[in-house]
């Protein structure tokens, strides 16, 4: 099946006073039955949150939580006793199991007035019934221009910076220099999401917030026309399975 491009400007939208977040499938009020996910992503959302603002402490549970910040800094807490510091570089997961709560606030006083920008995504665990976990680990020396580093995975021969509970899903982070290439990973489902920068692959010129979708995929070039930084996730399943 050929990829299918998700343009940023094609997402639902969620706006506040102090939140902006843009979603690459049905999230909350934006409900649409023909995109739920894909593989098992169940959530993608790029947010952009004020200074001094914030989720304040909501319930998950049954989520691989996994939380990528693009700039300034975001401060976690949970009701696991967990705190953290969330920035450039970082790899976060957070697996909710049979129930935790946490807040996510932009109050670091590093930060000052400066909004963060993340990406938050959300995956399917292979097991219920786990208890709340908690990971964080800085992979800034690793993100080297031009290297595809993988960031957080349950496939057991993976050495991945943090582990989830999902034996079948990778997501892999690359900050590439203009004109530098990645080698796309294969994978039965991909999702190849533009961070920052632009990019071409297959053919096609994906922008600052694109998103590429696909069945099958991998072993494909993707090459940096700017400064760039590219979020791959690589599942071999889909939920239910």
């Amino acid at each position: 099946m050929a990829p299918t491009i998700l343009r940023a400007s094609d997402r639902a939208a969620t706006t506040t006073d102090w939140l902006t977040s843009s979603h690459s499938f049905s999230f909350g009020d934006h409900y649409d039955p023909s995109n739920t996910h894909h593989g098992v992503l169940m959530v993608h959302n790029e947010d952009v949150i004020a200074p001094g603002e914030g989720f304040d402490t909501h319930p998950h549970a049954e989520t691989e939580i996994i939380t990528w910040v693009l700039s300034g800094s975001v401060v976690h807490q949970d009701s696991e006793g967990h705190t953290g510091v969330i920035h450039p570089g970082l790899a976060q997961r957070m697996s909710a199991g049979t129930g935790i709560l946490h807040s996510e606030r932009n109050d670091h006083a590093e930060t000052g007035d400066e909004p963060v920008h993340l990406v938050q995504m959300w995956v399917a665990p292979d097991e219920h019934g786990l208890d709340p976990g908690y990971d964080q680990l800085d992979i800034g020396a690793d993100l080297a221009p031009g290297a595809l580093v993988p960031v957080a995975s349950g496939v057991p021969s993976h050495d991945s910076a943090i582990r989830i509970n999902n034996s079948g899903a990778t997501l892999y982070a690359a900050r590439l220099n203009a004109g530098q290439s990645i080698t796309v990973p294969a994978g039965r489902f991909t999702h190849l999401f533009v961070a920052a920068g632009s990019i071409s692959v297959e053919g096609e010129t994906l922008m600052s917030s694109d998103a590429l979708r696909a069945t099958d995929f991998g072993g494909t070039v993707a090459t940096a026309h700017t400064d760039s930084e590219v979020l791959i996730w690589a599942m071999s399943k889909r939920l239910g399975e």
